[in-house]
């Protein structure tokens, strides 16, 4: 998924997903915690991907995956696609209001706008991307 959307979410803490993220998404989707403070956002193929990845684990490494589903919610596009974004997982990415939907290769990461503002600054300069373009041989 790629590109930078700005949105806002809603007093019901329902959040436009971009048409362009939708059909990547699909309908039905999940939304889970990330390892920054930002919400990542998986189409079911994706899930489903990493399920499997996680049942082939032994279950000392499954545990450790808990969080990924103990916070995770299963998204439904309404009619005007929009997404309810469960309380507790707008407060662990502090999304209050306006929010920067980001395309993040396999995923979309949902960000407080003024956070994803914070981080873009930082990591995007030329010598971070040189090194991103080494890491892929490019």
């Amino acid at each position: 998924m790629t590109g930078v959307y700005r949105h806002s979410i809603d007093a019901k803490g329902r959040l436009a997903i971009p048409s362009r993220i939708r059909e990547e998404l699909g309908e039905v989707f999940y939304v889970t915690i990330s390892q920054e403070r930002c919400l990542a956002a998986y189409s079911a193929e994706s899930w489903d991907r990493m399920m499997e990845k996680i049942k082939a684990m032994p279950r000392v490494k499954q545990t450790k995956m808990r969080p990924l589903f103990a916070h995770a919610a299963k998204c439904e596009l309404d009619s005007q696609g929009r997404i309810l974004l469960p309380q507790a997982l707008r407060d662990f990415a502090g999304l209050t209001r306006d929010v920067a939907v980001v395309g993040a290769g396999e995923c979309a990461e949902f960000w407080d706008e003024a956070a994803w503002d914070a981080v873009d600054v930082v990591e995007t300069t030329p010598e971070n991307i040189a090194e991103v373009l080494q890491e892929l041989d490019f």
